[in-house]
């Protein structure tokens, strides 16, 4: 697992962070170090959190808000938007490509969750996904 150093905020975060409420906007700019994700002196959350994975990425890059959009963008579009939207078609598309196996937790053999490394993906690979799914 790579560290980061700096990441970004890629949607508006409400949220209780150790009994301290949190509200923050998006594209506001968070540290990391040893683990954890920072909004000046507040520790948020861990880096391999589920409030991570839904509202920040790393942006040592410089690069954090164009991912931050990507990453939205395929949720989104994985996601059946009513029980009419049949999205297993895309998912199959995830399932068979190559470059999507390597952000897909191994422990799940028959459930698809994505890993720590795809919430912080190179924005070349988020683009692969998003077109290989119709992702706009």
């Amino acid at each position: 697992m790579v560290e980061h150093s700096s990441y970004i905020a890629r949607k508006r975060a409400r949220f209780s962070a150790f009994g301290i409420p949190i509200n923050i906007p998006w594209g506001t700019h968070l540290t990391a170090q040893e683990g954890f994700i920072y909004l000046g002196e507040q520790p948020l959350c861990t880096v391999t959190s589920q409030i991570a994975f839904d509202y920040f990425t790393q942006d040592d890059d410089g690069k954090g808000q164009e991912r931050g959009v990507l990453l939205e963008s395929i949720i989104a579009r994985l996601r059946p938007k009513n029980e009419r939207d049949d999205c297993q078609r895309r998912w199959d598309c995830v399932w068979g490509d190559p470059l999507c196996q390597k952000y897909r937790r191994p422990e799940h053999e028959d459930f698809w969750l994505w890993n720590y490394e795809f919430f912080n993906a190179p924005v070349e690979d988020l683009r692969h996904i998003a077109n290989l799914i119709g992702a706009k």
